[in-house]
């Protein structure tokens, strides 16, 4: 189900005690990976990670950490969190099938920050990411669009307009454009 979702710019996004909700906003916020941001805090925060011998970035290594850290990171203005047990254990199964993946920020060994996606040919559905260092989860969105340039990915979904997506370089298109893509 959430394969041929996706596969129609559909989403599920829903809280508990809810039906299972799906979206496909309009207009739908998207990452141009060519009109990514890197700004001058973040390209310093990337150059101290990179010379730090402690610190890599990971795919896949770690996808369950990763969707459980982001489940239950506290986030301003949301009560709660979309990614309940039942969405936890779908998620891991869509990866398990090859079709979700994580970028992990890992620092001395532990695991800083990340995010999880669903790729499903030439595009890349961001879905959520957590830090538990400054700038971990950023360093983790570098890493993808770094991989998606070199993949041939032009895009990555973000779903919702938020501020924080907008300032890295996020913008919006319409349903229709987003579909066609």
């Amino acid at each position: 189900t959430l394969v041929q979702a996706y596969s129609q710019g559909i989403f599920p996004w829903f809280s508990e005690g809810q039906p299972v909700l799906w979206w496909s906003p309009d207009p739908r916020m998207v990452l141009q990976v060519q009109n990514f941001k890197l700004h001058r805090s973040l390209r310093k925060s990337l150059k101290h990670f990179a010379d730090d011998p402690g610190c890599e970035i990971r795919f896949d290594s770690a996808f369950a950490d990763v969707i459980k850290a982001c489940a239950h990171k506290p986030r301003a203005g949301q009560p709660g969190t979309w990614i309940l047990p039942s969405m936890v254990k779908a998620y891991i199964a869509l990866h398990k099938a090859g079709h979700a993946h994580s970028v992990e920020t890992w620092i001395n060994g532990e695991l800083a920050g990340g995010l999880y996606c669903v790729n499903l040919g030439g595009m890349v559905f961001g879905e959520s990411m957590f830090a538990h260092q400054t700038d971990a989860s950023k360093i983790a969105l570098s890493a993808l669009v770094a991989f998606c340039r070199a993949s041939g990915i032009a895009m990555i979904d973000c779903q919702q307009n938020t501020q924080h997506l907008a300032s890295l370089g996020a913008g919006e298109i319409s349903r229709a454009e987003f579909v066609a893509h």
